[in-house]
């Protein structure tokens, strides 16, 4: 399949420019041609430009940010009457990512065969099984529009919720990093100076000063081997916690986590509540609802309470029941859950559920920072304690062996 620049002029007259990729010239030329479009030129993309499109494709895959902007647009072409293959062609026609709009003509082409919506997003890849199962929903309640308004509400507020957090670990992780730069200086530069003027003292040297001096010594003379264990260690995490059982301990061990474990606990379960009822709200199926939102929860762990879950409700369990024996959630929870399947409107009893936990996690990352901020400062202290100690307790001891000779 080759690609090729073109130009062309729509039913109003206008100019557009834009990529097509086709068997050959005359192809391309009878694509334009169903897509409403007159073709003014057609040329072979050069292949410098082509290869800088599959490098930049390959270097920036299609980020969460993408998908939550074409949902908003797909939203309002929709809801303005616009055919989806006219707007898919628009928005393709307009991206300025390569790997976007080579990914919105995949979904086009798919259309145009005789494709479903939601078939031709799970062919792309881009598109996780939650955002397909909705889309699902939305083409067979004709409630398209209202879908992709709902995915570009949830995309954003989880956006908005990473974009907290980073800015919360910003200062704390600044701080580590600064802290690790003062450690390599002290064991490279700071520790050896001391260790030649307190071999000119002659004398046995306090313990704390000679566990400082040999760890000094073996840094600098053994780096090689404190880098490929630094390595190894990081390395070896990493790919245990790629295999299943890895990530799943991992996972659980994440919410146990001192300071942020109940916060991250929190953010998943308000993910999985708004997911849960967007789901519910949509139209669909409680059993293929769990399904779909246990994998976009972010957590193997939570991920595993909600597929037992599901298999409580398939053999005829309540909800609530279920939720119970997770032990993942509060009781003032489990309560509304209750209410919500008596009533009949648990769809909106777990988005309330979902809106409490977000405040809560809102609060707990605006001040992160301030219950970070107390370990820093006490590592901090017990440091400079321990280089204190070593480094000034030679010069202490012996100033006070010359005090006593006079």
């Amino acid at each position: 399949m080759a690609s090729f620049n073109y130009r062309a002029r729509d039913a109003q007259g206008g100019l557009l420019e834009g990529l097509i990729e086709a068997p050959e010239k005359s192809a391309a030329a009878d694509l334009l041609i169903s897509r409403g479009l007159v073709p003014v030129e057609i040329s072979p993309e050069a292949q410098q430009s082509r290869l800088f499109a599959q490098f930049s494709g390959a270097r920036r895959r299609i980020s969460d940010e993408d998908i939550m902007f074409f949902s908003r647009q797909m939203h309002t072409l929709i809801k303005a009457g616009v055919p989806i293959l006219q707007a898919l062609s628009g928005l393709r026609d307009s991206a300025t990512h390569p790997g976007f709009a080579a990914m919105l003509g995949q979904l086009r082409d798919s259309l145009d065969s005789g494709r479903e919506l939601s078939i031709a997003m799970k062919d792309t890849g881009a598109f996780n099984p939650f955002y397909i199962s909705m889309v699902r929903v939305g083409e067979m309640t004709g409630k398209l529009d209202a879908i992709f308004m709902s995915l570009f509400e949830h995309l954003n507020f989880e956006k908005e919720m990473r974009a907290k957090i980073k800015a919360a670990l910003r200062y704390p992780i600044f701080v580590v990093i600064a802290l690790s730069g003062a450690l390599v200086v002290i064991n490279w530069m700071v520790i050896p100076a001391f260790a030649k003027v307190f071999a000119s003292f002659r004398t046995e040297l306090p313990l704390m000063t000679r566990i400082l001096i040999g760890f000094s010594d073996f840094c600098v003379n053994y780096w090689w081997i404190v880098l490929g264990l630094v390595l190894a260690l990081i390395f070896s995490v990493r790919a245990f916690v790629r295999t299943p059982g890895g990530q799943l301990y991992w996972h659980r061990q994440k919410l146990s986590l001192p300071i942020i474990g109940e916060t991250i606990r929190k953010a998943t379960l308000a993910r999985f509540a708004r997911s849960f009822s967007l789901s519910l709200a949509s139209g669909l199926p409680v059993i293929q609802a769990f399904t779909v939102v246990g994998q976009v929860v972010d957590n193997a762990h939570i991920a595993a309470k909600l597929d037992d879950m599901r298999r409580g409700v398939e053999r005829g369990e309540s909800i609530l029941r279920t939720a119970a024996a997770s032990r993942v959630f509060t009781p003032i929870v489990l309560q509304m859950i209750a209410v919500g399947e008596e009533s009949g409107s648990i769809d909106d009893l777990l988005m309330e559920i979902a809106g409490m936990y977000e405040r809560e996690v809102d609060y707990e990352v605006d001040n992160l920072s301030a219950r970070i901020e107390p370990i820093l400062i006490l590592c901090l202290g017990a440091m400079v304690l321990v280089l204190a100690l070593g480094i000034f307790l030679p010069i202490w001891d012996l100033s006070s062996a010359m005090l006593g000779k006079h």
